[in-house]
């Protein structure tokens, strides 16, 4: 038998429940650091055994708001490097050699890794994973490519393909 008190739930009802906050995403429940309201035997019997939540103490919410400030302000000071990264590329041109034929067509092609490589041997930090090309480069010229270090910064280089040295 439930008893309520006007409209509230009384302690060991069906109908009761607790603040956890989240130690680790849950599926349709919530992210990481989320305080959220459960049953009292959810949260006894499962998130709290299995290290998945904590009890939402005023500590705790205090520890979660400081660790989001602290990651939002780790955020800022990564984008403003990403930034800078962009622009000193931006003014950056790549050489990439290649060996072609006398017509200017490349006997293998040139893809995002050798970009990046080149990138990287003049010290910036760019994965071919973030070089955003169209296709292959399979002729010699100067070509304008796109690359992405982040969500909101996006750039353009670039990449001149001449033809190798030749061997004697």
């Amino acid at each position: 038998m439930v008893r309520r008190i006007k409209g509230k739930a009384v302690t060991g009802s069906t109908n009761s429940q607790v603040e956890v906050l989240l130690a680790e995403k849950v599926t349709h429940l919530g992210d990481q650091g989320d305080i959220v309201r459960v049953k009292p035997g959810y949260a006894r019997n499962y998130l709290l055994p299995q290290g998945l939540a904590t009890v939402a103490t005023d500590h705790n919410k205090r520890m979660v708001e400081l660790h989001r400030s602290n990651q939002v302000e780790a955020e800022k000071d990564r984008l403003k490097n990403l930034r800078k990264l962009k622009d000193d590329v931006e003014n950056y041109s790549v050489t990439v050699e290649a060996n072609a034929n006398e017509e200017g067509h490349l006997y293998g092609s040139v893809i995002d890794s050798d970009i990046s490589r080149m990138l990287k041997q003049a010290n910036f930090e760019v994965a071919p994973e973030q070089i955003k090309l169209e296709g292959p480069l399979k002729e010699l010229g100067m070509y304008t490519v796109k690359f992405q270090l982040h969500e909101d910064v996006k750039g353009e280089v670039k990449v001149w393909v001449v033809p190798g040295a030749k061997q004697e």
